[in-house]
């Protein structure tokens, strides 16, 4: 049985009412309160109030603020009149009971239209970001053709280009090679004496004895052709150098991402009417990220959203979330996505160096958003750890630390930049 409620006060104005009700040390979150036009209901068990108003109240307009240990009301009227009293003066249980059960109807149809406006508002916001991930998607789809295309003209220009160069220095060749064999051969030659002839052959196998060249005036011949010789390396993952100690570390990151790259086993019977690209996580990851450019970040968290119900084991998927709840101001859900980032992003190797610090930054500057300067600065020391020589984030932890070390409420706004 609740205890009842008397110890409230009330005032008035011509416009509105003001009702205050001590919560005898209860919690906001632990207080139950149903009001319409003609009755409110305030429970924090085991104390209950009840009020039947006098005069019918605007139930739209209605506020409470919870301070000081007490819920204050303000209750705007539907008529500017002054009341009388504040409660109606009948102590019929029938009456009362009437209102009662009508105010509550009231009200969980209230619920139950909100409920629904709710539902609709965010399969609106659903088909909005599919219809806008496939825009974004059909414009990459062109701008890659044009690119290609472009490619493909410029090189078929320079091809043609070359042809033609080729086809000219060849006939510079054939041009100067049959000079030299005209110079040789002379229409007529001259009759010599036979003690002419004896020294000029003495004279040419002497110079042939000695290595000379007996035309120097012949044809010299081609430059070598240029190639190219294509080497191939031992694939490696990792653009660092193969590390004995690291093998087992190294080892155990490519098992993990394999094991997040493999497709979904949930059954995905409810999504048979999507393509088949709309049901791969990198997929959707990809187009949150093009809401997320694009400043569409109710967009961004739908996307990466549903890239996480069909695998939960991508720790970029976390990290671009928990940014995209950053910038709705969702901090402890930002919070939250950072840390599973992290937690997904482990053993600690070079590959994975540039996503941990991004999220060790989110997470540090959700922390910091919300006043936690200690905790957002252990996250801040981690990323700079990782990154020493990162100017903007040793500017970043100096400001943390001054403002830790002076206790003081400064902004941190700035660090918003880096995620």
């Amino acid at each position: 049985m609740p205890l009842q409620v008397s110890e409230f006060s009330w005032s008035q104005t011509d416009c509105s009412v003001h009702i205050s009700v001590p919560l005898k040390g209860h919690k906001a979150q632990r207080v139950d309160v149903v009001c319409t036009d003609l009755y409110l209901k305030v429970h924090f068990p085991p104390y209950l109030l009840e009020v039947f108003f006098f005069e019918p109240i605007d139930e739209d307009r209605t506020s409470v603020r919870f301070r000081d240990g007490s819920a204050l009301f303000t209750l705007p009227k539907r008529n500017n009149t002054e009341w009388q009293q504040l409660m109606i003066s009948t102590d019929d249980k029938e009456r009362r009971k009437e209102i009662r059960q009508q105010a509550l109807q009231k009200h969980q149809e209230k619920l139950s239209s909100e409920s629904k406006h709710k539902a609709e508002r965010q399969q609106a916001d659903r088909k909005y970001a599919l219809q806008s991930a496939m825009k974004l998607e059909e414009e990459e789809r062109e701008n890659i053709k044009r690119i290609k295309d472009e490619e493909r003209q410029r090189t078929s220009d320079e091809l043609k280009v070359w042809k033609q160069k080729n086809q000219e220095k060849t006939k510079m060749q054939t041009r100067s090679g049959s000079g030299s064999r005209d110079k040789e051969k002379p229409g007529e030659e001259p009759r010599e004496e036979p003690g002419e002839m004896i020294l000029s052959l003495t004279f040419s196998s002497t110079a042939g004895s000695h290595g000379r060249n007996p035309n120097p005036g012949g044809k010299l011949p081609p430059v070598r052709v240029s190639k190219n010789i294509m080497v191939s390396f031992t694939p490696r993952v990792f653009p660092t150098a193969c590390r004995e100690s690291m093998m087992e570390q190294e080892q155990e990151w490519l098992h993990r991402q394999a094991e997040a790259r493999r497709p979904a086993t949930m059954d995905l019977h409810a999504l048979e009417d999507l393509p088949e690209n709309h049901r791969n996580p990198v997929w959707l990851k990809d187009k949150g990220d093009g809401c997320f450019l694009s400043e569409d970040f109710l967009g961004a968290v739908n996307a990466y959203s549903f890239a996480l119900s069909l695998n939960n084991k991508l720790p970029e998927v976390f990290s671009n979330r928990a940014a995209a709840h950053l910038k709705l101001r969702n901090l402890h859900k930002a919070i939250s996505d950072a840390s599973q980032a992290l937690s997904l992003l482990t053993p600690p190797v070079p590959a994975n160096a540039a996503s941990r610090v991004r999220a060790s930054i989110r997470r540090g500057t959700a922390f910091c958003e919300l006043q936690l300067y200690a905790e957002g600065l252990q996250d801040y020391e981690a990323a700079l750890k990782i990154q020493p020589d990162n100017k903007d984030l040793q500017e970043d932890v100096e400001k943390i630390r001054n403002i830790t070390n002076n206790q003081g409420t400064g902004d941190s706004s700035p660090l918003l930049s880096h995620t």
